[in-house]
């Protein structure tokens, strides 16, 4: 039995399915908002050390997602290939993008996923972000032909790491997976840490009475 990845075809869009992706959607953003991701201080605590938990939560998914599929592949019952994105990789301007996508987040204190949670939520600094990413998409899109050589650049084609590793994708998943538990270790130990730096100097500055 292989599992019905023809439901993910074009021509399967139908009313139906939209209405369910629109309510995966709600339940994914109201899972976030909960869980206080729709929160700028909450996010930006990771690249302060104080606050893991972006880390681990996403981590988790992604542990989970290559986990369950490649089990599932490995058993017959997935192809994965069918529900891999096979886009291919353009080396140069990807880091440049991911680096301007990193400097936005630390900046605007969100994602554009967690940006539109706040959005959503009515915070006025989610509100600017998802402007502010708008605007960012259509003045790429007017320059883009102007940069189109740099867009282009470092084209390596589909490559996945499976691959490049010569691993079968279960063996991979599984090395990721002890990888996140050593990652979720070594991250309770920094926050311990900072947390206890902050303490300290927090005891050296306060005058004593």
């Amino acid at each position: 039995m292989i599992f019905p990845t023809e439901l993910f075809a074009q021509d399967a869009l139908t009313p139906a399915s939209l209405l369910g992706a629109v309510a995966l959607g709600a339940a994914f953003g109201f899972v976030l908002e909960r869980s206080g991701f729709g929160r700028a201080q909450k996010l930006v605590a990771q690249f302060y050390l104080t606050d893991m938990t972006v880390f681990r939560v996403m981590f988790t998914a992604v542990v989970t997602a290559a986990l369950g599929t490649s089990l599932l592949a490995a058993v017959g019952l997935l192809d994965l290939k069918a529900v891999t994105v096979n886009y291919p990789t353009f080396l140069w301007p990807m880091i440049a993008g991911g680096l301007l996508v990193g400097a936005g987040f630390v900046i605007s204190g969100y994602c554009p996923g967690t940006s539109v949670v706040a959005a959503a939520s009515g915070k006025l600094d989610g509100l600017l972000t998802v402007a502010g990413v708008v605007i960012g998409a259509v003045a790429y899109a007017e320059l883009q032909p102007a940069v189109a050589a740099f867009h282009d650049s470092g084209k390596l084609g589909g490559v996945f790491l499976y691959q490049l590793l010569h691993l079968p994708p279960l063996a991979l998943a599984a090395i990721i997976a002890v990888a996140a538990v050593g990652c979720f270790i070594g991250a309770g130990k920094v926050e311990r840490l900072v947390a206890a730096a902050r303490l300290a100097r927090t005891a050296t500055t306060t005058p004593s009475r």
